[in-house]
């Protein structure tokens, strides 16, 4: 490292001089590193562990509470359900690395968080409002879905764009969107597929696209206060999608209570001789159509559905021992479609009705 400004140093002397870090935290290879350990020694000390899940989200669990913390480099989120254990950490890690203390969240990582009497809405509004200002879309018209239902992209239809970069860009910013915005899942992993050699037709779906985040730029997933915890998860299957490809469109989303969770949305790596097959294999990741529960009830062989992949029976285990239970969902109720299709206007609101995507925008 450089010394500091008016800091002498007398490089002829014998004695080897060097500075001595208080605190390495940025511009070094063993920063992070060297920064989680000593986070990860405090909090142990006082009966946090890090999840195996995810390394950066710590908690501690008694008999009667429990507290998260949260860790970004050295922006932390605590919470939890004793008060008074908060504010003894709070003081802890005050005394220990001289904190301060910003009071309740309202913005983190992007993030913007609105509570309201009956739960809390976070959305990713300002920087939406960002990107559609340097996109230069506030004069264009609105449209009701992410993506016309007719619209069929393909790699090859179309003239090469010029600067490929351009559309790369907004595509990376549109997914980072899609941490609070699942109504564009689809239509980002879609448009996701044509990084390499997009295409003016491509970039004419990704402006709609702007034009659909144009009409409300405030939606965000509302979390209920209620306290029902229980699972509940819907997937779903469009066979042969693709029309290049023609690979199947998987998409899931799993709700705590009616609070969605998780979500995703993938074009299958290989190709399905038959929407069961699709579908079953959707099932590995929670639940599916009616021909693919029958599969998982059924031990008989299946001639058909020989070449499915192993790894997809482990289903028809865990329903066998009871840890989960398969409904058929009929389309009108299936949330998941939202992920595997372009719907009309009003199929899709109905469906963003019901995943309690909802505006931050005064009613």
């Amino acid at each position: 490292m450089e010394a500091s400004p008016g800091l002498v140093v007398d490089r002829c002397s014998s004695n080897r001089v060097v500075c001595r870090l208080n605190k390495s935290l940025y511009r070094l290879k063993q920063a992070s590193r060297q920064w989680y350990a000593k986070l990860t020694e405090a909090l142990s000390s006082k009966g946090y562990q890090p999840s195996e899940n995810e390394y950066s989200l710590f908690y501690k669990k008694t008999f009667s509470s429990i507290i998260f913390v949260a860790v970004y480099v050295d922006d932390v989120i605590i919470t939890g359900t004793d008060s008074k254990e908060i504010a003894r950490l709070k003081a802890f890690l005050d005394q220990r690395f001289r904190i301060k203390d910003l009071g309740r969240l309202h913005y983190f990582l992007g993030l913007e968080v609105l509570y309201k009497p009956n739960g809390v809405l976070i959305s990713q509004r300002k920087f939406a409002l960002v990107l559609l200002k340097e996109y230069q879309c506030f004069d264009y018209s609105n449209v009701s879905s992410p993506l016309d239902p007719a619209v069929k992209l393909k790699a090859q239809e179309g003239n090469l764009l010029l600067d490929p970069t351009y559309y790369r860009k907004l595509v990376e910013k549109l997914n980072f969107l899609t941490n609070t915005r699942l109504d564009i899942a689809y239509n980002v992993q879609l448009l996701s597929q044509f990084m390499q050699a997009p295409r003016d037709s491509h970039l004419t779906a990704a402006f709609h696209l702007l034009r659909y985040l144009k009409k409300d730029p405030t939606l965000g997933i509302f979390f209920s206060n209620s306290p029902d915890c229980s699972i509940k998860a819907y997937c779903d299957s469009d066979w042969a999608a693709c029309p290049d490809s023609r690979r199947s469109v998987t998409g899931y989303i799993v709700l705590l209570g009616d609070n969605p969770i998780s979500w995703k949305s993938k074009k299958q790596e290989i190709v399905f001789l038959s929407s069961a097959e699709a579908e079953y294999r959707s099932l590995r990741k929670v639940v599916g159509d009616q021909s693919a529960i029958h599969i998982a009830h059924n031990p008989v062989f299946h001639e058909r559905t020989k070449n499915i992949e192993v790894d997809c029976h482990f289903i028809r285990n865990k329903l066998q021992e009871g840890l989960i239970s398969l409904h058929h969902v009929t389309t009108h109720n299936q949330l998941a479609d939202i992920l595997t299709k372009a719907l009309t206007g009003v199929k899709h609101l109905a469906v963003l009705g019901k995943l309690v995507v909802r505006t931050s925008l005064p009613t």
